[in-house]
């Protein structure tokens, strides 16, 4: 009984210490805020959040509840009963910022940083034998190709011109696999008509439409989509090198329905360039403009971003342009909103209830992730997804943290 008890007593205690482990992983090392805005940050009996300076932030006993007071960079220090120090978090507070909201459908080409393998398939050497090179290298599907024998690879050309090189030689492969380079010796095989290849299905590039979502115009940079752009084949987000935003022409609209959500074709032939894009992140796509004129923007719609605490539910509006025409505004419902949701970009559920847009689309469909929010007369985020079994729902990213990734634009 008693050695019953010693092991009921040690689960308890290691499942205690799994509990703190846990929450003091998930406090972040590095937090962006807007001047006065609430940030949570869960604890546990004993976890404390304190600020380094008093004067520039406050720190409540509310589940580490911090209100910003100053514009700058800032520190706080986690620790444990106010004795044991376990990290310090990094805390940058941005001034309240305002934005045009766009909505205007743009193209959207991206360029990766090397190459993307999205797949793999055995070759039939020029002795009919069938090879599997990239076999125990270690390359994955989703994994990025940026060097080969110390050569940058910048393209598909680049890669089969570097492998062609090494006649059938041992070829140094660097790449990057969940964000970690790593390396591997991989030996071309020699085809039938003299070519040599690693066995891999790579890409260098990748274009679709979306909804341009806010132009901030002291810094000139923009955000759309709401959500990152993912490859087709291995669902991984697009490590870019560089891309385009181009002004697009919408060719026809397939309305969306339950179990097959509807899409905006464009094209992009012939079309203005609107800047420079030179991130992708799962809350968007961001970057320079360089052609204002082409977003045919209203200056005179500037407006402030939102703080989350600001946003209601009930009544708000969407703007998106489905005609080639300027971007309108159509009525929404917002139905939910998850507060403390900083990691993915479904921070609000929403449903279209204008009669109009119903009419046009059938709800939210491809095309117009991106389009802007506006309540109460501020920008408070952005479409990102529609839900495939009811497309008149959908969900939609905080516009904070929309401007908070803008910020990061160079």
């Amino acid at each position: 009984m008693k050695r019953f008890f010693k092991m009921l007593l040690l689960v308890f205690f290691l499942s205690i210490l799994y509990s703190y482990t846990l929450v003091i992983e998930k406090i972040p090392e590095e937090v962006v805020v807007f001047e006065g805005e609430n940030i949570t940050v869960k604890t546990l009996l004993g976890i404390n959040i304190k600020g380094k300076n008093a004067e520039t932030l406050e720190t409540s006993s509310n589940e580490g509840e911090k209100i910003s007071e100053n514009i700058g960079n800032n520190k706080l220090e986690v620790n444990l009963f106010d004795r044991i120090k376990l990290k310090d978090v990094d805390v940058n507070v941005i001034p309240r910022t305002t934005v045009i909201p766009v909505g205007n459908i743009a193209g959207v080409k991206l360029y990766t940083s090397g190459v993307l393998v999205v797949g793999m398939s055995e070759i039939e050497g020029n002795d009919n034998k069938k090879y599997k090179p990239y076999e125990n290298t270690g390359i994955e599907e989703g994994d990025t190709i940026i060097k080969v024998n110390d050569k940058h690879i910048n393209s598909t050309e680049d890669l089969i011109e570097t492998v062609n090189l090494s006649k059938g030689e041992d070829v140094i492969v660097k790449y990057i696999h969940q964000e970690t380079t790593k390396e591997c010796s991989i030996t071309p095989v020699k085809t039938s008509n003299s070519e040599y290849k690693l066995g891999l299905w790579v890409r260098d590039s990748a274009a679709g439409v979306g909804t341009v979502t806010f132009y901030e115009p002291s810094t000139k940079t923009f955000g759309a989509l709401g959500h990152g752009i993912t490859d087709i084949d291995t669902n991984e987000l697009i490590n870019i090198a560089s891309g385009e935003f181009i002004t697009t022409r919408i060719l026809d609209i397939t309305k969306g329905e339950s179990g097959n959500p509807g899409k905006i074709q464009g094209t992009v032939e012939n079309q203005k360039n609107i800047g420079t894009i030179s991130k992708n992140s799962r809350f968007g796509i961001y970057g320079k403009v360089d052609n204002i004129s082409s977003l045919s923007i209203d200056s005179s719609k500037e407006m402030e971003v939102a703080l989350r605490e600001e946003i209601q539910k009930g009544k708000a509006t969407i703007l998106c342009s489905l005609d080639n025409q300027k971007p309108q505004e159509y009525e929404i419902e917002i139905e939910k909103i998850y507060k403390d949701n900083n990691y993915d970009n479904k921070s609000m559920l929403i449903k279209i209830t204008d009669e109009r847009l119903l009419e046009k689309t059938g709800g939210i469909i491809q095309g117009m992730s991106g389009s802007p929010i506006i309540q109460n007369g501020k920008f408070i985020g952005a479409v990102t997804h529609v839900l495939v079994n009811d497309p008149q729902e959908g969900y939609a990213v905080f516009g904070d943290i929309m401007l908070k990734q803008a910020k990061e634009v160079k």
